[in-house]
């Protein structure tokens, strides 16, 4: 079947594409050719000169949880150093990376299409790094799993800027991460190494590229779509159905009724149906409890509207459950992962969050393809 070439299989094949001479790689299990060779050793195989390798959230492994990350070390395959970059930021990451003596970072990791999904920032603080350390920066294009023909959802204001958000993106971004690095505007050396045969309606199926687990709990492209809006729920103390095999598509509470799945289906949501699904979370909120919800079946990827649809679900749970509904996480955990307390104020006030939700709209400027 043929498939869009990444910016990492053009590489291999041409090493001439990054120049450098002590390149850093920042990958984690992502980072592989269309035969699922990983990265690095594509790389070196190809003769270019890889001295170090960088970690994301989850490691370079990606064997930790939300949050985690894995601790500095050796890669057993290729013998290079492994420095972990996570929750560091500003001085302390320019220490990290000038102790591994690159002088070209090079960005091989897939992203989910989601604002708070965190791999694009990590990218934002190493390009600032690389900006303050004189170093050049190459990003190896991968596709967009959501495609690149929508964009939805509202700009993060900066007063809410986070690492689930540095930089005033819609919440389903429609873009790729060479076409972020470009819109970012930092003043350093920057190379995107596009693909060749990505389109902006194309389904992650149709790029014909294996499917390998951006992290523990974004187990299939299924996943991903519906992430930029059932991810809210991490706000709050509904289960996002971590701990089962269906996280963000299976989403309940202890408390939830039989009212729920009908009041959504109610809605006639585009692409979407809703059955009631009850499960047991093995970790992560009500775990070991038995939790009723709903499981979200997108019938219409191309009509379904994860952000419209995420802010319908709080709206329903929010009507249903007004005393039991509370926000969770790190303080002001719902606000960081919407771009602003305007979500929070919506719902508390028992108004329809989705009047917050602009039209779906295209992505303009900063395009690659």
């Amino acid at each position: 079947m043929p498939h869009v070439r990444t910016g990492a299989e053009r590489l291999a094949a041409d090493p001439a594409l990054a120049g450098g001479t002590r390149l850093g790689l920042i990958t984690n299990p992502t980072g592989v050719l269309p035969d699922l060779t990983p990265t690095p050793d594509a790389l070196l195989a190809a003769g270019l000169k890889l001295t170090a390798l960088f970690g994301p959230e989850h490691g370079m492994r990606g064997t930790a949880q939300a949050a985690g990350s894995e601790a500095d070390g050796v890669d057993e395959r290729t013998g290079l150093p492994v420095y972990d970059t996570h929750k560091r930021s500003g001085a302390p990451l320019d220490e990290v990376v000038a102790a591994s003596g690159v002088d070209t970072l090079v960005f091989d990791i897939a992203d989910v299409g989601a604002r708070f999904y965190t791999y694009v920032w990590t990218m934002y603080d190493l390009m600032a790094s690389a900006a303050r350390l004189g170093l050049r920066f190459v990003v190896l294009d991968r596709p967009n799993p959501l495609g690149g023909a929508v964009e939805e959802g509202p700009l993060l204001d900066p007063a809410f800027a986070s690492f689930v958000g540095r930089f005033p993106l819609p919440l389903r971004h429609g873009r790729t991460a060479g076409e972020l690095a470009g819109m970012f505007g930092f003043d350093l050396d920057l190379t995107v190494v596009t693909m060749e045969g990505w389109r902006r309606e194309m389904s992650y199926a149709d790029t014909g590229l294996p499917w390998v687990m951006p992290s523990v709990n974004m187990p299939t492209p299924d996943t991903a779509l519906v992430y930029p809006g059932t991810g809210l729920f991490e706000g709050t103390n509904f289960s996002e159905g971590r701990g089962t095999t269906r996280p963000f598509e299976l989403i309940g509470a202890p408390y939830a009724d039989a009212r729920f799945a009908p009041a959504l289906n109610e809605l006639g949501l585009p692409g979407v149906r809703f059955r009631e699904a009850w499960f047991t979370p093995t970790f992560h909120k009500h775990a070991g409890v038995p939790v009723r919800g709903v499981q979200l079946h997108v019938h219409d990827p191309a009509a379904f509207r994860p952000v419209l649809t995420g802010l319908s679900m709080l709206h329903v749970a929010r009507t249903l459950y007004p005393d039991e509904l509370k926000w969770a996480g790190p303080e002001l955990f719902l606000d960081h992962l919407w771009g602003s307390d305007s979500l929070k104020k919506c719902l508390e006030a028992g108004e329809d969050p989705r009047a917050l939700c602009p039209p779906p709209a295209r992505p303009e400027g900063g395009l690659l393809y």
